[in-house]
């Protein structure tokens, strides 16, 4: 299993460590995610290949998530991160859409190689300014702020790749949050080297602007106290699958794919991590990961029996019961505000919760 020294340690302690009580007649609340890295140039299509991709999603995933309810009546959010390097107007116009219709969020998502500084600060300002043209990473309303999630491309966030491919810029942590992201959602990357020491975990990194990969460690988000740090690392289930192959296991990354499904044995390995909040063990926070303008993954997706329909039923049936666990669907902005109000000592039902912080994007007002 390549790369899995960096964090089969943080793995062990993670498992030896006693899982904190839930309140006795409290349900669990499932904070469910899906943040994809949607990239309709991939692999570099025709134009007909590239609007294929476009149809699908626009055409295919209401189709899918209107037939799905969480406990509060919401139907899967989908946070689709897109790539500023990749862009086209059309492809932010249909997500818009489907932004507009309630399906989901825009986010930032950027490949870079043998950048700077002061480049990378250029870039994103620009991408925060292209994308507000369609009401994405801007709330509506007068004097709105600026504010976003991101994943970087390539996996490299904070220059941590050893030879220093796809990003170049050792203060990148700092960058992101100087120019108002609020939270990054690209670990777990196992098996790749730039995975984190320190998983399933939602955490603050604090930056060492002379030295990459500062979100290798950091301090815990906590109940009631403050923030402590540069930039809010929220990752995905980290783990080793032994029911998918005996020896090796398969490692287990929250990936959601064609040639990975997502099957009741997963889902369950998703909620054992039970990454939370500490002090708030009742809110437990799933974040998984695509790539869903991939072919394969288009294909597979849509339609009664396709990948999502039979995720969202498989939640709804095994973790939405009322009394053991609540879902509720949400989109990486909503999953960081939710956190936020955790981190504040708020209680009652999350989805009070999912504004609490970064407001709507202003194409989600319609």
């Amino acid at each position: 299993m390549k790369n899995v020294h960096i964090w089969m340690p943080g793995y062990f302690i993670h498992r030896i460590r006693p899982r904190p009580e839930v309140p006795a007649g409290r349900p669990v609340h499932i904070m469910f995610a899906i943040v994809d890295h949607f990239e309709p140039l991939w692999n570099h299509p025709s134009a007909e290949q590239e609007l294929k991709r476009l149809d699908t999603w626009v055409n295919g995933y209401p189709e899918t998530a209107k037939r799905h309810f969480d406990a509060d009546g919401r139907c899967p959010q989908h946070s689709w991160f897109y790539p500023f390097d990749e862009y086209r107007p059309a492809h932010l116009e249909e997500l818009a859409k489907l932004c507009s219709l309630g399906y989901g969020e825009i986010e930032l998502h950027l490949h870079h190689d043998n950048d700077t500084s002061s480049g990378l600060y250029e870039k994103i300002e620009n991408a925060k300014k292209t994308f507000s043209k369609y009401g994405a990473l801007i709330p509506s309303g007068e004097n709105p702020e600026y504010a976003y999630g991101f994943i970087h491309g390539n996996w490299s966030l904070d220059n941590s790749r050893k030879d220093g491919r796809w990003c170049g810029v050792n203060n990148e942590l700092r960058i992101l949050a100087a120019t108002g992201c609020y939270a990054d959602f690209t670990m777990p990357s196992a098996p790749s080297e730039t995975q984190s020491r320190k998983i399933n975990s939602i955490y603050y990194a604090i930056d060492d602007p002379e030295k990459p990969k500062s979100y290798d460690t950091g301090v815990d988000v906590e109940v009631n106290k403050k923030p402590s740090g540069d930039l809010m690392m929220i990752q995905g289930p980290l783990c080793l699958n032994w029911k998918r192959r005996k020896f090796p296991p398969k490692i287990e990354n929250g990936s959601i794919s064609a040639d990975n499904p997502p099957t009741a044995d997963r889902v369950a390995l998703w909620v054992r991590q039970h990454i939370h909040v500490r002090g708030r063990p009742d809110w437990v926070f799933i974040k998984v990961y695509t790539h869903g303008a991939q072919d394969k993954n288009c294909k597979a997706f849509f339609g009664r029996g396709g990948l999502l329909d039979e995720l969202y039923s498989l939640l709804e049936k095994t973790y939405n019961d009322g009394v053991r666990y609540r879902l509720h669907y949400v989109t990486a902005r909503e999953m960081y505000n939710i956190i936020k109000a955790a981190e504040a000592g708020e209680e009652d039902n999350p989805d009070n919760y999912r504004n609490y912080v970064v407001p709507p994007y202003a194409n989600r007002s319609g």
